[in-house]
């Protein structure tokens, strides 16, 4: 009950008496200008009156002429002189009643139930952990998956990049890391996911058990760029909030992609000139900063193991947001199509993907078990036209009639989930995998 009431206390110490107004002195290419407003501050919302009920939005730009704001849904019944209230910066209150919750960027419910904020009320942009004060990156981590439980390891506090087309997979294996990963919370940013998804991501895929202990935060793809923008960041100081109550959080954003292209039209709205195909130069700076606040804590606070998924149009992996959060992470997954095709899931292609906890996370037999597991798959790989053309010749070359033989055994354990007693259990079954 006390809780509650401070809860309570907490959200009746926003509330404001006297609250700056201006007034709609203009209205073009999808922007609102507003004279008036003597206190705004750029990235601060407003909430505009119109012909047909209140129109939030975000100030995007400050001139002598007054604040440029981007609307979080259509103009309609926009009008000049209309008033304008500023609300201030946008923000975020978690709290521990969140878990098993679907929840807005601003932290409204969307599962038809009361949502208690917390006592805590944060802005959704922040600077990362001095970097001076921050841990390494801790203990291995059991997955629930064989093949990052052994050769892609995931460690506590590390932040890995899962690279892949639509429809490889993605989105199932984010589901078995957040039922599976050993963590005290899983915070997921579904970001411009289509609104369908979101039950069947979270009854069929996540499922009750990954549900349990996750927040899941979302902003479908009909929703303005502003709050597809503010999912990712949303969810980041979600995790931020319970990093700082020395808990181990699993971060796992969906994808960083539609944040970035959502970057992009609040960036170019704001009269930020288009660079790399399309992208303003502020992108790098906003993935990199969202990367940034997630990793290993201070030395009395606990940590963020982060998954950001990328979106790669025809696998290419030097795409602009691909390059500059592949430049930033702890490691890359790729996900490959054909591998998808063919019937094997998750469809991780070993040979481009690299855990940047090795060989540290390892000991020195299982480092050796995973450079001869990578070996066996690249003579495969690098045979692999000759061997299905009929073209190679058994017994001309060792290394690869050995690939051939127990090429099938390692590729279906990439395909399976880790056996019960985590990692080394894997690395046992690996062992076996690759006895001659």
């Amino acid at each position: 009950m006390g809780r509650i009431f401070d809860a309570l206390q907490a959200e009746i110490a926003t509330v404001v008496p006297v609250r700056d107004v201006g007034r709609v002195a203009e209205s073009s290419r999808g922007t609102i200008l507003v004279s008036g407003l003597a206190a705004a501050r750029l990235g601060d919302r407003v909430v505009a009156e119109t012909g047909v009920g209140p129109l939030a939005g975000e100030i995007i730009r400050l001139s002598a002429r007054g604040a440029q704001v981007l609307p979080e849904d259509a103009p309609d019944g926009i009008a000049i002189g209309n008033r304008v209230e500023l609300v201030g910066a946008a923000t975020v209150a978690p709290d521990m009643s969140w878990l098993g919750r679907i929840v807005d960027p601003l932290g409204c419910p969307l599962d038809g139930r009361p949502l208690m904020p917390g006592t805590d009320r944060r802005t959704m942009v922040a600077s990362p952990l001095p970097p001076a004060q921050r841990r390494s990156m801790g203990e291995r981590l059991s997955t629930g998956v064989a093949a990052f439980d052994t050769l892609l390891p995931l460690v506590r506090g590390q932040r890995i990049g899962l690279f892949a087309g639509s429809g490889v997979g993605k989105s199932s294996l984010l589901a078995k890391f957040a039922r599976g990963v050993a963590a005290d919370i899983a915070v997921i940013a579904l970001v411009g996911e289509r609104g369908r998804e979101l039950r069947e991501f979270t009854e069929r895929v996540l499922g009750p058990a990954g549900m349990a202990r996750s927040v899941v935060l979302t902003a479908t793809s009909d929703q303005s760029p502003l709050m597809r923008r503010r999912c990712a960041l949303s969810a980041m100081t979600v995790a931020e909030h319970f990093r700082d109550q020395g808990l181990h959080v699993l971060l796992l954003v969906d994808s960083v992609t539609r944040f970035a292209e959502a970057h992009r039209e609040v960036a170019l709205a704001s009269g930020e000139p288009a660079s790399l195909r399309g992208y303003p130069p502020s992108t790098a700076h906003a993935i990199m900063s969202l990367a940034e606040r997630a990793g290993p804590g201070a030395a009395d606070g606990g940590d963020i193991t982060a998954v950001f998924s990328v979106l790669v149009a025809g696998s290419d992996m030097d795409e602009p947001v691909a390059d500059i959060l592949r430049g930033t992470i702890d490691g890359h997954v790729v996900l490959d199509r054909k591998i998808a095709e063919r019937g094997r899931y998750p469809a991780i292609d070993l040979l481009r993907s690299v855990s940047r906890s090795l060989p540290d996370a390892a000991s020195e037999e299982e480092n050796s078990l995973i450079a001869d597991a990578r070996r066996v798959l690249g003579a495969y790989d690098r045979a692999e036209m000759m061997i299905q053309a009929g073209l190679y010749v058994p017994g001309s070359d060792r290394a690869i009639d050995r690939a051939i033989r127990l090429w099938p055994a390692l590729d279906a354990f990439l395909a399976e989930d880790a056996p019960i007693g985590g990692p080394p259990a894997s690395f046992a079954r690996l062992r076996s995998r690759l006895g001659d």
